[in-house]
């Protein structure tokens, strides 16, 4: 196994490996574990995140919350939920998942099969250019309808429109807020301001926005 370290995760790549294999590690693993796995026909990926990737994957679960709080939206986190599907041999475990379109139908699942239930509605990946594998990929091979990268300081927006992701500035799930310019702007803001003053800042620009 080659490992590569970067400044904000460390991965590493094992090739050749089964479906069956890429099970009995996520058995063996357990939950209760930081590293997140990602499959994608026969390349497994391990990556454990540090602290600025954490650090910023927390601040934008605080956004996420914070923007359907204000728009008035339900949402269910799923966290880095493993999201698999066996039929495609394909399968990753986000920074972050939630359901907001199809919250109604997830509010009440203690599990995730998704061969039955919708993959998530929005996925988010921190330090995605680091990456070995490419997520965003099995995102699109799930049929995940929105994902942020944010690969600081920039941030992208993929929505999935006609079996492709396309760029867009806005988020579909979220009103269209000019988002990827935004959020970058206000987690730089946090670090100069501390991060309750940041979303108190965010949800007053959110409301702005909401009577513009």
């Amino acid at each position: 196994m080659v490992t590569t370290k970067v400044s904000s995760t460390q991965r590493g790549i094992l090739p050749n490996i089964s479906w069956q294999t890429f099970e009995t590690m996520l058995a063996e693993m357990g939950n209760n574990r930081t590293t997140r796995l990602a499959y994608d026909q026969g390349t497994l990926e391990i990556m454990t995140p540090l602290m600025p990737h954490e650090h910023n994957n927390r601040l934008l679960e605080h956004l996420v919350f914070a923007l359907a709080e204000e728009l008035n939206l339900n949402i269910k986190s799923i966290g880095s939920t493993t999201c698999k599907r066996p039929d495609l041999r394909r399968g990753v475990e986000p920074d972050s998942a939630f359901y907001i379109q199809n919250e109604p139908l997830m509010r009440q699942r203690r599990n995730l099969d998704l061969t039955q239930d919708p993959p998530p509605d929005l996925v988010i990946e921190v330090d995605y250019t680091s990456a070995s594998v490419d997520r965003l990929s099995i995102y699109l091979a799930l049929g995940v309808p929105e994902v942020w990268r944010y690969d600081e300081p920039v941030m992208q927006i993929y929505r999935l429109q006609e079996n492709v992701y396309v760029p867009c500035d806005v988020s579909p799930s979220f009103a269209n807020l000019p988002l990827t310019t935004e959020i970058p702007r206000f987690l730089q803001e946090s670090l100069n301001n501390g991060e309750i003053a940041m979303i108190r800042s965010f949800r007053a620009w959110v409301r702005q926005q909401q009577k513009n």
